[in-house]
């Protein structure tokens, strides 16, 4: 059996008081998470979550509230918990300097550490599979802005298919191309159209019948949707959810 924790769904900005963005899926091969926002480490330990356990990290696109807690897991692996086995982190096109660029911004330079454990870095390839750790992923381009490489990310665990949306507008493929999964996890940060960089409970409820999924989850909530999370029309991710697949 699989299973997915939620360990983040606010926006960027940390709405209705919840962490920003991260989802641990626990899988038959191994666990790993969808995005590790600035809060996922004390995300990770309110919900009693081993770092160890977390054999990947998969980063949908280069925004802080999706990838700027891992040069934090990092120091944490080495200093808290004397990790020995090999971390994987994939993410679009220049992962690694990307992350490389954000640690030395914050101050824990990668490179001036010696590393106990292996740190890998792969490239999301639009299009193709891809064996990264313990999950078969597929990689697909979403509708944010452009700078920051964004991707959504089908993930295969087990029998189990997982899409998730990273940030995006609307754009017409996108039932297509998570169509089949057991589980959508989708974005919604605001109530109503209004930007068109991120989705609406307005345009998902629009839509709704286009899309061909076991389960629909809403996360990424800014303020409104912080507030909304008992609408009938889908259902809304709160940290420390756990879902079973």
């Amino acid at each position: 059996m699989s299973e997915v924790v939620f360990i983040g769904t606010s926006d960027a900005f940390g709405s209705g008081g919840r962490r920003q963005s991260a989802a641990l899926v626990r899988g038959p091969s191994g666990a790993f998470l969808l995005d590790c926002g600035m809060t996922t480490g004390t995300g990770l330990c309110e919900l009693g979550i081993e770092r160890d356990e977390i054999d990947t990290i998969l980063v949908s696109h280069f925004h802080a509230d999706h990838f700027g807690g891992i040069p934090p897991f990092l120091l944490a692996a080495l200093y808290e918990d004397d990790r020995r086995h090999p971390l994987r982190i994939a993410g679009p096109p220049g992962v690694s300097n990307w992350v490389h660029n954000l640690a030395d911004a914050m101050g824990y330079a990668i490179e001036d550490r010696d590393w106990p454990f292996e740190i890998s870095f792969d490239e999301l390839s639009l299009g193709a599979p891809q064996e990264i750790g313990p999950v078969r992923t597929h990689a697909f381009e979403t509708h944010h802005q452009a700078h920051t490489f964004p991707h959504g990310i089908i993930c295969e665990t087990g029998a189990h298919r997982i899409a998730y949306s990273g940030d995006t507008g609307w754009f017409d493929d996108l039932p297509r191309l998570v169509a089949g999964s057991d589980l959508f996890i989708s974005e919604c940060t605001n109530r109503v159209e209004g930007f068109e960089y991120h989705l609406s409970l307005e345009i998902l409820a629009e839509k709704k019948s286009l899309f061909d999924c076991g389960r629909i989850l809403l996360t990424h909530l800014g303020s409104e949707m912080a507030e909304r999370r008992d609408n009938r029309d889908f259902e809304t991710a709160d940290d420390g959810l756990v879902v079973k697949l």
